[in-house]
């Protein structure tokens, strides 16, 4: 009996510390059978897998700003709104460089590319000073900024798309490297790769997580609080300018309510991949998993003719205050393995 207590012990620390990503692995696993037995030829194609692996790299990028946010304690709700005012500036300057012939310059993919990066980090250094400095709570002061984001790209356009420039843009983002693996994939797993490794092999990662579990022991410990926000907020605004230029690519037109589901998406995924809303807790591969489910579900649901796709956004909220809930028992009947080992 003595042997099995310290067993247990390791058994509960264990499942408790990967407990989400065994249950995107099952849900995963579940819903691949399903299709399986019901929508096989519909679902299991290579181009079924090349499209889901085109379209989620706009919302999986924006997702990766929300979750290094969340990390720290708070969040960024403005993802949607950099992603279109980036986005709209880069339709916008396309169509400047747009030839009489319908070509690009040699230099304007990688101009608009650097300059889309250097737009989010900006309005990601703004959200960071709203919080930080002024100690706005960061829903509020994310929800506030990405109203005006929005705001600003329906003054720009006045409503309307911004289309019209050279396709070579689209062309060139949409392409397939090897004829296999579309180049936004690519974009996305380069950048996943780079926040991972900020996360777990640098002190920068370190002091996340610290600050995420005690801003006041962070403080103690010498931190600065306020220029680690501001970094995080500068790489979530980042991560939503690369998902708007992904946008511009799989819509070859920019506008200002592009993306609108994607907020509650991005939420939806941190959330489900287990990172801690309260902060100080998160995995980038339970976020990743969390991406391929979500899109594997809605693709799948698209293959049933009977559901309306505008079910679909009542099934994720559904679906986030379930984990939520989940969450909440889980981690209390964690705490109680713990206290009887």
């Amino acid at each position: 009996m003595e042997a099995k207590a310290p067993l247990k012990a390791k058994f509960a620390t264990v499942y408790a510390s990967d407990r989400h990503l065994w249950r995107l692995i099952f849900m995963i696993a579940i819903w691949m059978i399903f299709i399986a037995i019901t929508r096989f030829q519909k679902f299991y194609s290579v181009l079924n897998f090349q499209t889901m692996a085109s379209q989620f790299p706009e919302f999986g990028l924006m997702a990766l700003g929300v979750m290094i946010c969340m990390i720290t304690g708070g969040i960024d709700l403005s993802v949607v709104g950099v992603a279109n005012l980036t986005s709209i500036l880069m339709a916008y300057l396309l169509l400047s460089l747009t030839t009489a012939t319908g070509g690009l310059p040699g230099y304007a993919i990688f101009l608009v590319f650097f300059l889309a990066v250097a737009i989010g980090a900006l309005a990601g250094i703004f959200n960071g000073i709203l919080v930080s400095k002024f100690h706005i709570p960061p829903i509020l002061a994310t929800m506030g900024s990405g109203e005006l984001f929005t705001g600003i790209c329906l003054a720009l356009t006045k409503g309307n798309a911004v289309s019209k420039f050279s396709r070579t843009y689209s062309m060139t983002i949409n392409n397939k490297i090897g004829g296999m693996i579309p180049v936004q994939l690519v974009i996305f797993v380069i950048m996943a790769i780079f926040i991972w490794f900020l996360l777990s092999r640098t002190v920068f990662g370190t002091k996340l997580y610290m600050l995420g579990t005690s801003e006041r022991a962070a403080r103690f410990s010498g931190l600065n609080n306020d220029r680690l926000l501001i970094k995080t907020y500068m790489l979530s605004g980042l991560c939503a300018a690369l998902g708007g230029m992904v946008m511009l690519a799989n819509y070859n037109s920019a506008r200002a309510d592009y993306g609108t589901v994607y907020t509650l998406q991005c939420v939806l995924i941190v959330v489900l991949g287990g990172v801690n809303p309260n902060g100080g807790k998160g995995r980038i591969s339970g976020v990743v998993l969390s991406i391929i489910l979500l899109r594997m579900l809605e693709t799948g649901i698209n293959r049933f003719p009977s559901i309306s796709s505008y079910y679909i956004s009542l099934i994720w909220g559904g679906v986030l205050i379930l984990v939520m809930v989940l969450n909440y028992f889980t981690e209390n009947s964690t705490r109680f393995v713990k206290k009887q080992a």
